[in-house]
């Protein structure tokens, strides 16, 4: 039995939700998300709460749809009234970020500067020269970003350079001794 999937996702001020078919679609300050929802689960939406449960309790795989769907319907809730963040830090020489509307202009230490477009979905916001703050009302679309800018520079043992999530923990390696 899921334990996750047994909690009621109870609805924040200000959040309307509409069923359309097999999708729910969560509205509220920072915006709109839609879940796409899974035939092995069934969905009740009450007046402050939505309750996930198996169509199967015997199938394995709609007892592990149960607690996933119950968790991105969770996401879509506090995504529309608080919203997700995440703080990333260039750490190397030269490397900055400067945000030009929906564009990232990245200096990494190529022979020429990358320009990362940004979804609608994603806002950005400079910290100084080598700091970022995403903000976003989906935590998947925020995090696929976050991989993808991750992608161009990843954070590296030895010296610690790299594009870091701000907290995260970056094991560092010891290099050749003589």
């Amino acid at each position: 039995m899921s334990r996750v999937g047994k909690l009621p996702v109870v609805l924040k001020d200000g959040v309307t939700v509409a069923l359309n078919g097999d999708v729910m679609s969560f509205k509220g300050k920072n915006g709109t998300v839609d879940v796409a929802l899974n035939s092995a689960v069934k969905v009740e939406q009450n007046d402050t709460e939505i309750v996930v449960t198996p169509v199967d309790k015997e199938n394995t795989f709609s007892r592990a749809m149960w607690g996933t769907m119950r968790s991105l319907l969770n996401n879509a809730n506090i995504g529309v009234s608080e919203g997700f963040k995440q703080e990333l830090e260039f750490k190397g020489v030269g490397y900055k970020v400067q945000v030009q509307g929906q564009t990232l202009k990245m200096t990494l230490g190529f022979s020429h500067d990358v320009d990362f477009e940004l979804p609608e979905t994603v806002k950005a916001e400079a910290q100084g020269p080598a700091g970022l703050l995403l903000t976003s009302a989906s935590k998947r679309d925020l995090g696929q970003i976050v991989r993808e800018i991750q992608k161009y520079r990843p954070p590296e043992p030895y010296k610690g350079k790299g594009i870091h999530i701000k907290g995260a923990f970056v094991r560092r390696k010891e290099g050749k001794k003589k």
